[in-house]
């Protein structure tokens, strides 16, 4: 690729709602260049930017990828995101080195979900937004409906650049709102045409809503305006670049990126109205291990400072570590200062991604985007930077993991090979969590919904090898007393030569801590001081196991009221064991009952979902603390639910809301579980402990 300065480079982000269009239209932008010879399609597994074996199987990007081109002189690093829900860390990485987002939306089906969360990314990262009305070839397509629920959900100052001609239900040209003359498509050309009379009186209509638009972006422009002057070809262009740039105008554009119609004016406008890397001027960061924020300028003589934005685990390559640079000049065979580890990287040879194909290059400039192999300190988040001026850049900000199952290796023997694949896994994927639960001992795998577990459990299966089958996650219940009872633990053994003999009376009853509160009132030296730490080591090791159903003993408060022993019987060994006996006895006494974890719940969802999600959260035995309004018109519902009933809910609340809710949680306290629940609880629990003995 022919190199190019900063000011010439377009990083462009492809976002929308699943399936509406965004690697077709990041196909069509390649095809264009000629940097393909193919059209390639999702159906066939064919496209450039859906290189992976799970997207090519599920027909769907799952993870983002950066597509470059040139055209026109310019670079556009095209770079393709996932539309599913699932895939928001895949978005949040592409969106973070994106100067720019064109937000693709169905002809067909009009705006979605996708597109409201697309919308909410783009102004959260302050990045300007060009619409692409796609799939005009459809036969169901309808351009100004979608255009009337652009305008309703985003504003007013979503103005249409183009309106399309169709002739015989037929998508044949658009007219150019901006220069008022209509186009024609010929094969994989534009021929000029009249403006269809019917399309004259909307086609100035929505011109001059374009003017007013521009008149509003500065004042001299709105003093001409009021003075009914014209606005010179110059001005209008200008105009439209500042008010595209501070989102005071937000063009929609219309085509077929699958026939490649409207695709080449899109890139067009991408070039011509889009922001480069250094329009920006200045790039804000911190300075290494302090609070204090400077601004870089976005120059390719500046000092350097890149974001490692994405890492790629590939089994055969090894660590691909994907950058922008932010400021100044990468090269290969340099050496960078990382500010996360403080250690110096050797980069080696630098390449750009095109899919899954690695282009070698000797540099990237500010504002350019690739990639480096073997860096194994550095992981995504990571600023590299020169050690004179170390900086840290804006890491991206992933969400926590909302679903979690338990792994269960298919073959014995793998749980290694199992351990190593979800840990390259886990580097991979910052949304995607590992954890050992050492009481249930199960493997726990975290994600955003089922569909990206269930692509974590086939990249375990292609890329290293291994099966796994995934199950419900093991509840940490507790069990606990209720009453104070005083019990003796008695144990007596003779058996030639020495015997053993310990001998307690402790009671038992609540306690206000979670872990055991022991305490002793023994009297005229009835168990000997020797022997009562370990009456404590037999009690500490007796509550790991409660008498309902097996679960580890909490809030007990156990004292050492009185006992006897025997001057040559008597063993630590002994106390311990008459402790145990005096446990089980006093746990069977004070009416035992078991608990479940209860965790914090807060919801978030539009106002109008607001009694389906309250009835759904009492359905689940949960107790509503609290809604509090947000901004925009969520609204946040605070409650307390049972760990056990929030299996799945990040399925269940996706389903209930289409998407638009959200919730975060988090362990609260462990309550006593309802009579029915705990009587299921020990019933399961009883008949596993059985079949395990049986074993």
């Amino acid at each position: 690729m022919k190199d190019l300065a900063a000011d010439r480079i377009r990083n462009v982000c492809l976002m929308a709602h699943g399936g509406a269009g965004k690697t077709t239209l990041a196909e069509a932008m390649l095809y264009n260049t000629g940097v393909l010879e193919r059209f390639g399609r999702v159906e066939d597994g064919t496209t450039t930017s859906d290189y992976d074996p799970e997207e090519i199987k599920r027909k769907s990007s799952i993870s983002t990828s950066i597509c470059p081109c040139q055209w026109k002189d310019h670079k556009i690093n095209v770079i393709d995101t996932p539309g599913y829900f699932d895939f928001v860390g895949e978005v949040k990485q592409g969106i973070r080195v994106a100067d720019g987002a064109v937000i693709l939306v169905s002809a067909k089906s009009g705006v979605a979900v996708g597109t409201e969360k697309a919308w909410a990314r783009a102004r959260e990262r302050k990045i300007p937004v060009i619409f692409f009305v796609n799939k005009m070839d459809d036969e169901n397509a309808n351009f100004f409906r979608t255009l009337e629920q652009l305008a309703a959900a985003f504003g007013k100052n979503v103005i249409a650049f183009q309106i399309p001609i169709v002739e015989n239900s037929k998508f044949t040209g658009y007219v150019d709102i901006v220069t008022m003359k209509a186009k024609k498509f010929d094969k994989d050309k534009l021929v000029d045409t009249d403006i269809p009379s019917e399309l004259n009186n909307q086609a100035q209509e929505i011109r001059n809503a374009l003017i007013e638009a521009v008149a509003e972006t500065s004042e001299e422009l709105m003093e001409k305006f009021f003075d009914g002057q014209e606005f010179t070809d110059e001005e209008i262009s200008k105009g439209i670049r500042q008010g595209i740039k501070d989102g005071s105008l937000v063009p929609v554009f219309c085509g077929s990126a699958a026939l490649n119609f409207g695709v080449k004016t899109l890139m067009d406008s991408i070039i011509e109205f889009m922001p480069s890397p250094i329009d920006s001027g200045v790039i804000k960061a911190k300075k290494s291990g302090k609070d204090e924020i400077c601004e870089l300028k976005t120059s390719e003589d500046a000092p350097l400072s890149a974001l490692v934005f994405k890492t790629i685990a590939d089994p055969f390559v090894g660590k691909i570590s994907m950058i922008r640079v932010f400021s100044g000049t990468l090269k290969s065979e340099s050496t960078v200062y990382n500010t996360t580890t403080g250690k110096t990287e050797k980069i080696s040879q630098l390449f750009v991604l095109r899919g899954k194909k690695n282009i070698p290059v000797d540099k990237l400039v500010t504002g350019d985007i690739g990639a480096v192999t073997k860096l194994q300190s550095v992981n995504t988040n990571d600023t590299l930077c020169t050690q004179e001026n170390p900086v840290v850049l804006d890491k991206i900000e992933f969400p926590e993991p909302v679903i979690s199952m338990a792994v269960q290796p298919t073959a014995k023997g793998d749980e290694e090979k199992i351990s190593a694949g979800l840990n390259k896994l886990q580097d991979e994927d910052p949304t995607f969590k590992v954890t050992t639960n050492n009481e249930t001992h199960q493997t726990i795998i975290s994600g955003m919904g089922e569909i990206h577990l269930d692509v974590i459990v086939s990249k375990l299966k292609t890329k290293f090898g291994v099966s796994v089958e995934l199950a419900p996650p093991k509840i940490p219940y507790r069990e606990t007393i209720k009453k104070k009872v005083k019990v003796e633990g008695k144990h007596k053994k003779q058996s030639g030569g020495h015997g053993q003999y310990g001998h307690v009376w402790i009671e038992f009853e609540p306690g206000d801590k979670e872990e055991l509160t022991f305490d002793e009132k023994i009297f005229g030296g009835a168990v000997p001081k020797q022997y009562i730490p370990a009456v404590e080591k037999g009690l500490q090791e007796s509550i790991r196991k409660g008498v309902l159903a097996g679960y580890p003993v909490v809030f007990l408060k156990a004292t050492l009221v009185d006992g006897s022993y025997h001057s040559v019987d008597s063993s630590e060994m002994a106390f311990k064991i008459a402790a145990n006996i005096a446990y089980k006895k006093g746990m069977e006494q004070a009416s035992p009952v078991l608990l479940e974890p209860i965790y914090h719940v807060e919801v978030y969802v539009p106002e109008s979902y607001m009694g389906e999600i309250i009835g759904d959260l009492n359905k689940r035995r949960g107790r509503i603390l609290g809604m509090n309004p947000q901004e925009n018109g969520i609204q946040q519902v605070v409650a307390e639910v049972p760990e056990a009933e929030m299996f799945k809910y990040a399925t269940d609340l996706t389903s209930m809301t289409q998407g638009r809710g959200s919730f975060k949680m988090w362990f609260e306290r462990y309550e006593e579980a309802p009579p029915h629940v705990s009587q299921k609880v020990i019933e399961e629990a009883r008949k596993n402990m059985a079949a395990e003995e049986a074993q």
